[in-house]
């Protein structure tokens, strides 16, 4: 009982690491279109990505997981000189393909905003948005 409390202890630690995947400096001008909404932008190829989903039996966090399959494929979006990705699957077994797209100074609206909340008041005004409280 003992031996296997020792040996469960480093693996639940290693999988809270972060295991170094950084965003690089030209990645940040990589946008992410989670509406799939691509159209109007040219299609430059597709990056496969993967990261270690578990550490031997221990699964490690899915939303730290999903999280580096981003910014991974941000970094190589981004040597392919594109400026936007889109999934095209659901993580599977720590890898995910991804479209890169560039699509110039076109903005990709975030899902389920509409079309006029995305664009500046007019005559530099100011805009209000209503608040949900209780």
């Amino acid at each position: 009982m003992r031996k296997s409390v020792l040996l469960l202890v480093p693996a639940l630690l290693l999988g809270g690491c972060t295991w170094g995947i950084n965003p690089t400096p030209a990645s940040q001008n990589v946008r992410t279109a989670w509406n799939g909404d691509v159209s109007g932008c040219r299609d430059l190829g597709k990056v496969t990505v993967s990261v270690m989903d578990h550490v031997g039996p221990v699964d490690r966090n899915d939303i730290k997981v999903r999280d580096e399959l981003q910014v991974m494929a941000r970094n190589q979006a981004a040597e392919m000189h594109a400026d936007t990705i889109k999934p095209l699957a659901e993580p599977s077994g720590g890898s995910q393909p991804w479209g890169a797209y560039q699509c110039g100074s076109r903005t990709i609206q975030p899902a389920g905003t509409p079309a006029d909340q995305t664009q500046p008041p007019q005559g530099g005004g100011t805009q209000t948005f209503p608040v949900k409280g209780g």
